[in-house]
């Protein structure tokens, strides 16, 4: 046990969104070994509390039903955890969705859909948290983007207008809210082991395959890695995570050199899809 994980959330309370599987499990799992207590809140109730059930530490943890695309949902989860315990520490905004496939496929209704959940659940997230950890001077949001919110890739296009919102929203909130002593950071992994990477394909789109590459579906990115590095980046009141590291050279080149990275994103995509190499080698 890592002992300054401990030292700095031990006792604290925690609310995390998407909490019944991939990222926002291992985070659950992560807070209650370092003995925060936690709300494990996911829209699959089942989920949330087979993920507690498993669970031990110092900690503790509840499961709570949470559709983030309800604001009064979360408000109230976020007022009943308050007057409960005094205080809200730790906002961990992470349930999100991928929608993969070429663009034209997308309807309006998946479009929206994508919206609500990755964009507008956040939202709910900072408007029902913030004003709490503004009064208490105290606090920090957490909020899960993607690599894919700063590098843009296509057969991602709605993933990657969600995400790259919620980049410029944390980066926006954080700027004001350390005058109120209260922290946010963003986190922007690449491909981490998740049930995402294979849902919400359109048309032929291969999550796993596309996100990994064909040879590399063993090589993700363990979620459990990534819970106790979110952790060490709160504490160390880190405005971004972006890992790993091939990524994170990847994004320092391109906000020198973005037509190199766009460039580098483009044959990808071509190689992924016949018919796009067809139309990108008649260029």
């Amino acid at each position: 046990m890592n002992a300054k994980l401990v030292e700095r959330f031990e006792g604290r309370t925690a609310i995390v969104t998407g909490g019944g599987s991939g990222i926002g499990a291992a985070l659950t799992a992560a807070l209650v070994g370092v003995g925060a207590q936690v709300w494990c809140a996911d829209i699959d109730l089942a989920a949330a509390k087979a993920v507690v059930s498993a669970l031990t530490g110092p900690g503790s943890a509840e499961a709570v039903a949470l559709d983030v695309t309800d604001a009064a949902a979360v408000q109230i989860l976020v007022d009943d955890v308050v007057a409960r315990s005094g205080k809200l520490d730790l906002m961990f905004n992470n349930a999100g969705i991928v929608i993969g496939g070429e663009t034209q496929l997308l309807t309006l209704e998946q479009w929206n859909r994508i919206i609500d959940i990755n964009i507008r659940g956040v939202v709910h997230g900072v408007h029902a948290a913030y004003p709490h950890m503004i009064k208490a001077r105290s606090g920090h949001i957490i909020n899960t983007a993607s690599a894919a919110g700063l590098m843009a890739s296509g057969l991602l296009t709605s993933y990657c207008a969600t995400k790259f919102a919620v980049v410029g929203l944390s980066n926006a909130l954080r700027s004001e809210a350390v005058r109120y002593g209260v922290g946010v950071t963003v986190i922007c992994p690449s491909a981490v082991e998740t049930p995402i990477l294979d849902k919400g394909a359109v048309g032929n789109f291969a999550g796993r395959d596309f996100f990994l590459g064909a040879e590399k579906s063993k090589q993700a990115y363990s979620p459990e890695r990534l819970a106790t590095e979110i952790l060490t980046a709160v504490v160390k009141d880190e405005p971004w995570l972006v890992v790993p590291r091939k990524t994170r050279i990847g994004w320092t080149i391109g906000r020198f050199a973005p037509k190199f990275i766009q460039n580098r994103l483009t044959r990808y995509i071509a190689s992924q899809s016949p018919e796009l190499a067809r139309t990108t080698s008649d260029r």
